[in-house]
């Protein structure tokens, strides 16, 4: 089968679905931006077999519409942004009137939607206003082998949190991190992942236990949750979160806010709260702290055993009719 797949950037979730296609599948991949990705992605449809888009947005409503007037199959996975429309603090594509109701097309006309979560599904379909019966759940899944606990873990609590505009800063609760750090001046906490437009402003605001920095490679990344005792997230809303995962697989206690599809990782194996009550955030930070070493390992085991690389490829597979042998 030729595919064609289609995404604004990439992820290490949308990499990794391109390495598993591209082992069944012919595939090509169009990054695109801006209104001269359109006839890119029609001239795209017409060269392949079938569409995959990952997020519901204006472009995956270009490639839906496309497919079906080539009587071709459309699938698009949605991840979180797709579905979020927090006027509030101006996040979420649902916030625009025009482009939602081009993503409410592409998701009630779409042979398949893959959720990575039970709660994108319900607000898919609350927010497209249909039954969602062409919604299907299938998690991301995770290296199990590559995210291991290592080498000795420090009183550090963490939070990774890719945050390139002020609405993310929001919508990941950075504020909440800086208020929660201010309540417990004895223990260190560590804030990565900060475009390096806002680490200063942060700096000047933020209380002196807390260290803030950009970006890390994924290896660094990876000493890094191996060195925290607790992985701390209080975003205002998720999909499924993959930082929150890939910390538990290396060990570390989950302390969550209570929102969207934090419960589904989290629930049994760490903390949830609810958004906004930092006193609650901090008395269950100071709770992770004090777990003994096991814990950290049965929060490995629930991620582990739960959300598998193979799993997300024998759906991807069963969806475009490749199921590996």
């Amino acid at each position: 089968m030729k595919l064609l797949v289609t995404s604004t950037f990439v992820t290490p979730f949308i990499a990794d679905d391109l390495a598993i296609l591209r082992k069944y599948h012919a595939v090509e991949h169009l990054l695109v931006r801006g209104s001269a990705a359109l006839p890119r992605i029609v001239r795209g449809v017409r060269r392949n077999d079938a569409v995959y888009a990952w997020f519901a947005s204006t472009y995956a409503a270009v490639a839906v519409a496309s497919a079906r007037s080539l009587g071709r199959p459309a699938v698009i996975a949605i991840g979180g942004a797709d579905v979020a429309g927090m006027e509030e603090i101006g996040y979420g594509i649902w916030n625009s009137p025009w482009k939602s109701r081009l993503v409410g097309y592409a998701l009630r006309n779409a042979d398949r939607i893959l959720a990575v979560d039970p709660f994108l599904k319900d607000e898919a379909a609350r927010r497209a206003r249909y039954d969602g019966g062409n919604i299907r759940v299938l998690p991301t899944g995770f290296d199990a082998d590559f995210w291991t606990p290592g080498g000795e873990r420090g009183d550090v609590v963490l939070t990774v949190a890719a945050c390139d505009s002020e609405p993310r800063l929001k919508v990941k609760g950075i504020d909440l991190v800086l208020e929660t750090a201010r309540l417990l001046p004895g223990v260190r906490f560590v804030l990565v992942g900060i475009d390096a437009r806002f680490i200063e402003g942060l700096r000047l605001t933020a209380p002196e236990n807390i260290d803030i920095r950009g970006r890390v490679s994924r290896d660094e990344l990876r000493a890094l949750y191996r060195a925290a005792r607790v992985y701390f997230q209080p975003s205002r809303v998720e999909g499924l979160p993959n930082s929150v995962c890939e910390a538990m697989l290396c060990g570390c206690i989950p302390v969550c806010t209570d929102v969207g599809g934090m419960k589904t990782p989290v629930a049994g194996s760490g903390y949830l709260v609810p958004w906004g009550d930092a006193r609650g955030l901090a008395a269950a930070i100071g709770q992770a702290r004090s777990l003994a070493p096991e814990a950290g390992l049965r929060a490995r085991d629930s991620i582990a055993s739960r959300f598998t690389p193979d799993r997300r490829e024998r759906g991807l597979l069963e969806e475009f009719g490749m199921l590996a042998p």
